[in-house]
């Protein structure tokens, strides 16, 4: 029997038994929709991540008080030993860091925001040196962004996120009107590009200030985030070095204490991630392989009981002349198609089940290319391994007895 020939019969035995088919291929249909799904989730979620949620931009890193920090005992550690990072701390790293293109500083608090008889609550409020904008651009639907000159004389100014002007002012054009934060009056100088929102956390309920200004309203405690920005992206790890160097110099730290400041990239803040997910992943797979593994099972099963049902076909075929590994070939043959098939079922599945998650939730979701060949071939193997012992018995069968027993 020629390998087209097997193929001809296996799909017809898999036709002429439909139900008995399905229920056989349940395990592996729902297995191989289950793991890809999560990797679609899982694929979206790093895209957007990588693209909303680390977006500092190429060559950029930000300084803080508290790095990435993913154990409860290093966190109560930090907090007890790391100090508030200064404005100061920023001014030394401009004067001494020259390498750097860029050196800013930023310090957020939360207040509510009035105007036209309108009130905002809990807005992200940033006191922002004007290099931030160098650092972080933003786009800009009215006016214009803080300039340097407002910083220096600390003016009561305001660039203002979408979602603040939009609830103040509606769809006016708000620029030259006046807001208060904390009883004071701020001139709105300009209104940021909407940018949506993330896990349904608006990205445009903020106000900026000129830092000078923030440090008159709400004190000058409080730590502020350094963004220092490389010229050459291949010298970024120098760069971090050099601003190591200064701000331990001036914490007055020694050779084997560790930093009291955490140093954040977009690729830490993705490696970070990635690893979340990794895990999430492991786990996936070994929930979904015992699933995978019960389906090779039904599938050896169920190849047995054809070999049982098909007993005197069997001994027909030996009878004219088909070799032992003729009969081995076809029902193993038969048990990868069988596999394949709940493969690509499982596949188009799970393809549906990440576009309808992509549709009608806020998760994203990417459909990855490898996946349906993965998925199929994994499939494939799980029918030559779990086909081989009844492929192996149905061949084995000696062809007097296979035709008194098909009798």
């Amino acid at each position: 029997m020629s390998l087209f020939e097997a193929f001809r019969v296996a799909c017809w035995t898999l036709v002429a038994n439909p139900l008995r088919s399905f229920l056989t291929l349940l395990g592996i249909i729902i297995g191989i929709s289950a793991i890809i799904a999560v990797v679609s989730v899982i694929e979206g979620l790093n895209l957007y991540v990588e693209e909303n949620l680390s977006n500092l931009g190429p060559g950029v890193f930000v300084i803080q008080r508290f790095g990435i920090i993913t154990n409860r005992e290093d966190f109560l550690e930090a907090i007890r030993r790391n100090p508030e990072l200064k404005l100061s701390d920023a001014r030394a790293l401009r004067e001494l860091v020259t390498e750097a293109a860029a050196v800013a500083a930023e310090v957020h608090a939360r207040s509510s925001i009035r105007a036209n008889g309108e009130r905002v609550e809990a807005v992200d409020i940033g006191g922002l040196n004007a290099e931030v904008l160098d650092i972080e651009p933003y786009d800009v639907a009215y006016g214009r962004i803080i300039t340097r000159s407002e910083e220096r004389r600390a003016a009561p100014v305001a660039f203002l996120g979408w979602e603040v002007s939009e609830k103040l002012f509606g769809n006016r054009d708000p620029v030259g009107k006046k807001v208060r934060v904390k009883g004071r009056q701020f001139e709105v100088i300009g209104v940021a590009a909407k940018r949506g929102s993330v896990f349904g956390v608006s990205r445009d309920a903020f106000a900026k200030i000129p830092i000078t200004t923030f440090q008159k309203m709400f004190g000058s405690r409080g730590s502020v985030n350094i963004s220092v920005k490389v010229g050459d992206k291949l010298r970024m790890q120098e760069i971090m070095d050099q601003c190591r160097v200064v701000l331990r110099a001036r914490h007055h730290l020694d050779f084997h204490t560790g930093d009291d400041f955490g140093i954040v990239s977009s690729d830490g803040l993705n490696d970070l991630w990635k690893s979340l997910t990794a895990i999430i992943f492991k786990i996936t797979i070994f929930v979904v392989g015992l699933s995978l593994v019960v389906g090779g099972i039904v599938i050896m099963n169920i190849m047995l009981v054809s070999v049982i049902e098909r007993t005197s076909e069997i001994g027909i075929r030996k009878a004219v002349g088909a070799r032992q590994r003729d009969i081995k070939r076809q029902f193993l043959i038969e048990s990868i198609v069988l596999s394949s098939v709940g493969g690509v079922l499982g596949v188009s599945l799970a393809f549906a089940f990440a576009w309808l998650i992509k549709t009608f939730t806020p998760l994203p979701a990417s459909f990855p290319l490898w996946a349906p060949i993965l998925a199929v071939s994994v499939c494939g193997l799980i029918g030559v391994f779990f086909g081989l012992q009844p492929a192996g018995r149905a061949a084995r069968l000696d062809p007097i007895e296979a035709l008194q027993g098909g009798e």
